[in-house]
């Protein structure tokens, strides 16, 4: 018999075999200029990239990032308290 706290670790624990899902693809400029330099961050300390560089892609860490980023390999998440550029109350 298993306890409702058993089920829900079971849930929330991702499996090592669970297949990898694009992340959305991003229409902003801004948002993209952001998950890339934040990524780039991620390589220069040590971060192992997520392309096949045999393919003769990019040598510099920020387009890596990019490329990552523009091809949905790099998930990401938006804050939960974004209001937008309107939500400034005119400051």
């Amino acid at each position: 018999m298993t306890t409702e706290a058993d089920d829900q670790s079971s849930t929330s624990t991702p499996a090592a075999d669970e297949v990898f899902e694009p992340a959305a693809p991003i229409t902003s400029r801004f948002l993209f200029v952001d998950v890339a330099a934040q990524r780039a961050k991620q390589l220069r300390r040590g971060a192992l990239p997520r392309l096949d560089r045999a393919s003769g892609g990019p040598h510099k860490l920020e387009r890596v990032a990019m490329e990552e980023v523009k091809t949905g390999l790099i998930p990401y998440e938006l804050p939960t308290n974004y209001e937008g550029a309107g939500g400034r109350n005119g400051h």
